[in-house]
């Protein structure tokens, strides 16, 4: 049967996404520009909600397409200039250099990653220990670390274990060219078998994701937003350690206490087992690969071992930024594995462009924000309190926001009106300094709530890895509830009830110094 222009338009319009989605989007760019031109603040808090609803049906379509064009009409009507979306862009260059970099630079490690991981997982049996194993080195590494590098390394194990389950059940060798992302194939007895293995696949990303988070909020080197709040309050990096810790461990101990719990009550998604025959098929990889190895396959193993301690020296020390030190690991990865082949070479960044290219239409969403004023009156409103309370409110305030813009920019945002009201007298110096904490906490704890809170678990969500774990948006903001509760609340009741006589304990310790304002005002002037 013929079909008009239109319905052909239509059908081509987002592929395969359903057809209400289509509808919605359409009507969603039909609606926005009539808002703008009659209510300006309106239509930016309007377009925060739709960019988060593509961003909720990334299962349906990946979010760059649908958000791309509610952005690029945005800019087209005036609710931002392109200017300032590159202003954005510019400010967050390393972030986009790490994804384009690093993420591709940990591809040609997964060589390496797979065998140490295989092993853990084999030899590991007790799931609760499994995930405290994957916290610990998720939060140790975070510390350290970009959290977006420590997602990357963990998608790359758990797409190599998904890749040897799915090939296998679906009647190939190990040695056999394989599409996982093809369920046609699957055996029917092995069905039941690929749920669990996802379910268990799941377990260990979102704890892994909650790990970045405990760890990533303990050091000034964690999250890019920590980096500016230190230099802002002039805090090197044991100072910004103590300080945090006041709040930060205590939120460490019950994030590791949550994840026993949920593993023993398997709620929440939580406390899916590793199959026996998953585990049978792991095992006899292992011994496969063993058996195979030759002393070239040793070598290699032995170069990316370097590579790795180059990497945690590298970034550790602050020798060059994170994107820079991923283009050295691919370039000693290739050069000393025998990688020459641009078509080999080119597949190692098909994982990390594609959210890179949406990581530029949030950062023109950030900058709809700004130029709309969207968050001017919760600055404003937190600003009338004081003393105690007003750290509470900063927490809160920083978290909510956190949970609907990147953290980056509200923590960013935050910190820089403290430092305004420092040098116009509102606040003293010792407020100051329990404000950066309150805003440091609160950007990076309850931000877990929702993917596009933190750039790492947005990363997860968006990658080849989600669809195939069948990893929504709606099910890690389930799966995260219990930790953004705990986290959250721990993080709160020390910030509010504890955290100005723990700072005060460290200064009668001597572990840190009192500050004077006038270092903050000639760091402003100079």
């Amino acid at each position: 049967m013929a079909i008009t222009l239109t319905q052909a338009f239509l059908k081509n319009f987002l592929g395969n996404s359903p057809n209400w989605y289509k509808q919605l989007i359409l009507t969603f760019l039909i609606v926005n520009p009539i808002i703008f031109y009659t209510s300006p603040y309106l239509a930016g808090w309007l377009l925060v909600a739709e960019f988060i609803f593509t961003l909720a049906m990334a299962l349906k379509c990946y979010p760059l397409q649908p958000g791309g064009l509610l952005v690029i009409e945005a800019i087209a009507i005036g609710m931002t200039s392109i200017d300032h979306v590159m202003h954005e862009i510019e400010s967050n260059i390393e972030v986009l250099l790490l994804l384009i970099f690093m993420v591709a630079g940990i591809y040609f490690m997964k060589n390496l990653l797979l065998f140490l991981f295989t092993k853990l997982l084999i030899h590991v049996r007790s799931k609760t220990n499994l995930s405290l194993a994957f916290v610990c080195a998720a939060a140790v590494l975070s510390a350290f670390l970009d959290a977006l590098t420590v997602i990357a390394v963990i998608i790359s194990v758990a797409v190599g274990f998904y890749s040897i389950y799915h090939r296998v059940a679906s009647g190939k060798d190990f040695s056999a060219e394989h599409d996982h992302t093809e369920d046609s194939k699957i055996e029917p007895l092995s069905e039941e078998q690929l749920e669990d293995f996802r379910a268990f696949l799941r377990n260990l990303l979102m704890h892994a994701a909650i790990g970045t988070a405990l760890g990533g909020v303990t050091t000034m080197v964690g999250e890019p937003q920590n980096l500016i709040i230190a230099a802002k309050a002039q805090w090197g990096f044991i100072e910004f350690f103590l300080r945090m810790s006041a709040v930060t461990i205590p939120v460490l101990i019950c994030g590791l206490t949550t994840t026993v719990l949920l593993e023993k009550t398997k709620s929440f998604g939580y406390g899916a087992k590793l199959p026996d025959k998953v585990r049978k098929i792991l095992t006899d990889y292992d011994h496969y690969m063993d058996a195979k190895q030759t002393k070239q396959d040793v070598a290699k193993y032995y170069i990316q071992a370097l590579i790795a301690v180059w990497l945690i020296i590298a970034l550790a020390l602050h020798l060059a930024t994170v994107g820079l030190i991923g283009l050295s690991i691919i370039i000693f990865a290739t050069s000393f594995c025998g990688v020459t082949d641009e078509h080999q070479i080119g597949r190692a960044f098909q994982e990390s462009l594609p959210f890179t290219a949406l990581l530029c239409v949030f950062f023109a969403v950030v900058a709809v924000i700004i130029d709309q004023h969207l968050f001017i009156p919760v600055i404003e409103w937190v600003l009338t309190f004081e003393g105690r309370s007003q750290l509470a409110v900063f927490y809160l305030a920083n978290g909510l926001l956190s949970m609907v813009s990147d953290n980056v920019f509200v923590g960013s945002v935050y910190i820089t009106e403290v430092k305004e009201a420092l040098l116009t007298g509102q606040i003293s110096r010792e407020q100051f300094d329990l404000l950066a904490i309150a805003i440091n906490t609160g950007t990076n704890l309850p931000s877990i709530a929702t993917p596009n809170g933190q750039a790492a678990f947005l990363f997860l969500l968006t990658s080849t890895l989600a669809p195939l774990v069948r990893l929504s948006y709606g099910r890690m903001v389930y799966m995260a509830l219990p930790y953004t509760l705990v986290l959250t609340t721990v993080g709160l009741i020390f910030t509010w009830l504890f955290l100005p006589q723990l700072t005060d304990f460290l200064y009668s310790t001597g572990l840190i110094e009192h500050h004077a304002a006038s270092a903050v005002i000639e760091s402003q002037i100079h």
